[in-house]
């Protein structure tokens, strides 16, 4: 087995001095700075403008009511991503922009609209219809896909598929649900305090009703459709201009298109809501997720299909493979490396699991054609990074493969064999092809083989 990198590491040659100017718009602090900036200016203006239409108390329970679904839609999304996590700080400025960024857009480019709108036709209630079921979808879809258009540009090594998109996109919609809610819950609880009602019967009651426990997905599904299309294009390879830019518009489009059937469901009548809700939201929303999941189990597949070339390599050993393709023997592997050698073990483990998931999607997409032009850098990294961590992985990494892997039946006795053709003729049983070799220490089928590239 190696013990050391197989790549010659040459020397580093001194930068020509104008290639070590940095411009200051360049530093990855200034940019930094600037976008918290951005977010913080953002939240102190969108909160002003909430609080002002609702009131300080208004505001409170708006605030309080439309926390509820966050947790569980955050949760749900990172569930998803699990296989190949991405850095916190991706879904912290997605969520961040969703909640203040592109709501302040919203609010202001809204209002604007439909102030416009009704002065040029005197006609306010069919301002508010354009507004609502043109206007909206537009504007908001438009400035919740701002989120995903920057972590795919700037983060685009964190951006490897669809599970990216749907989780950058969904994140981003969620935080724009969040402040969506404040306003439309302190605006009713506004409302019923007016009019003194109370109870099931009061309109924030029925608010939260409609917009939490019915359809707390509404604004997380319009934009996945976008974030679908940005992943397909991240899929793509880097010559594809023309598909690179198509699918993440024709993304956006469905997005608006679906926006738009929602929010003007009330032209269908008195039932035109529920009509749409079960006809339309229910399935799609049934669909995506399908998509969603179905999209995860492929990328375990990827794991087990692309790393068995390193183990026959010697950068890791056969059971890895498939441990890090399961998703319960990488959470075994965490667990019996905090139980045996402490936390910061099975934080090693963890970071193993990433950056041998990153290799392996890094291996498909160069065999597809795919990768980048830095793709050996890449491949070499991540390998180095592996073989640092593979002191506390590997032996986790086997315990938690032998613990998970599919029980063989056992081999019956010599004489119940029966020759192909031949009834009733009995033989040796039947033996593995020599370039397939068993691992039965693990568990293996027969039919594995590690070293198949």
């Amino acid at each position: 087995m190696a013990t050391g990198s197989p790549y010659p590491i040459p020397p580093e040659a001194p930068a020509p001095r104008e290639l070590l100017r940095v411009r200051w718009w360049q530093r990855r602090a200034i940019r930094v700075a600037a976008l918290v900036t951005l977010l913080a200016l953002s939240g102190l203006v969108i909160l002003a403008l909430v609080r002002e239409q609702t009131g300080t108390e208004g505001f409170l329970v708006g605030l309080g009511l439309a926390t509820v679904p966050v947790p569980l839609l955050v949760a749900a999304f990172r569930w998803l991503d699990r296989v190949a996590p991405g850095p916190w700080r991706n879904l912290l400025f997605s969520f961040s922009w969703g909640a203040c960024a592109a709501a302040l857009v919203a609010i202001v480019a809204n209002s604007f609209a439909i102030r416009w709108i009704a002065t040029a036709t005197a006609d306010p209630s069919g301002a508010d219809n354009i507004g609502a079921t043109v206007v909206a979808p537009i504007v908001e879809e438009s400035a919740k896909a701002a989120a995903v258009l920057l972590v795919f540009l700037f983060r685009r090594r964190d951006f490897t598929g669809i599970v990216d998109g749907v989780v950058i996109a969904g994140v981003t919609a969620t935080g724009f649900a969040f402040t969506e809610n404040i306003l439309y819950l302190g605006n009713a609880f506004v409302t019923d305090q007016l009019s003194r009602e109370s109870g099931l019967a009061s309109v924030t009651a029925a608010t939260f009703f409609v917009r939490v426990v019915m359809s707390p997905f509404a604004h997380p599904l319009f934009t996945v459709l976008t974030g679908i299309g940005f992943g397909i294009a991240a899929l793509s390879a880097e010559r594809q201009v023309v598909r690179r830019v198509l699918l993440p518009l024709t993304g956006l489009l469905l997005a608006m298109g679906m926006h738009a059937l929602w929010n003007g469901s009330a032209v269908f009548g008195q039932f035109g809501f529920f009509t749409v809700y079960a006809l339309f939201m229910l399935p799609a929303f049934g669909l995506l997720t399908w998509l969603a999941i179905w999209t995860r189990q492929r990328e375990l597949r990827t794991i087990r299909e692309e790393l068995p070339v390193y183990a026959a390599a010697g950068w890791l050993t056969p059971p890895e493979p498939f441990a890090l393709g399961s998703m319960r023997a990488r959470s075994l592997a965490r667990d019996y490396a905090a139980y045996t050698w402490g936390k910061p073990a099975a934080r090693t483990v963890a970071e193993y699991q990433m950056y041998a998931t990153s290799l392996a999607f890094l291996r498909h997409r160069g065999r597809r054609g795919r990768a980048g032009a830095d793709f050996v850098v890449r491949e070499r990294e991540l390998l180095e990074k592996l073989w640092e961590r593979r002191e506390p992985a590997r032996p986790a990494l086997a315990y938690a493969a032998q613990a998970t892997a599919p029980v063989l039946p056992p081999m019956p006795p010599y004489g119940m064999y029966a020759a192909p053709g031949t009834p009733g003729v009995y033989g040796w049983p039947p033996q593995p092809h020599p370039a397939t070799p068993a691992y039965p220490a693990y568990g293996y089928p027969a039919t594995y083989n590690p070293y198949r590239p």
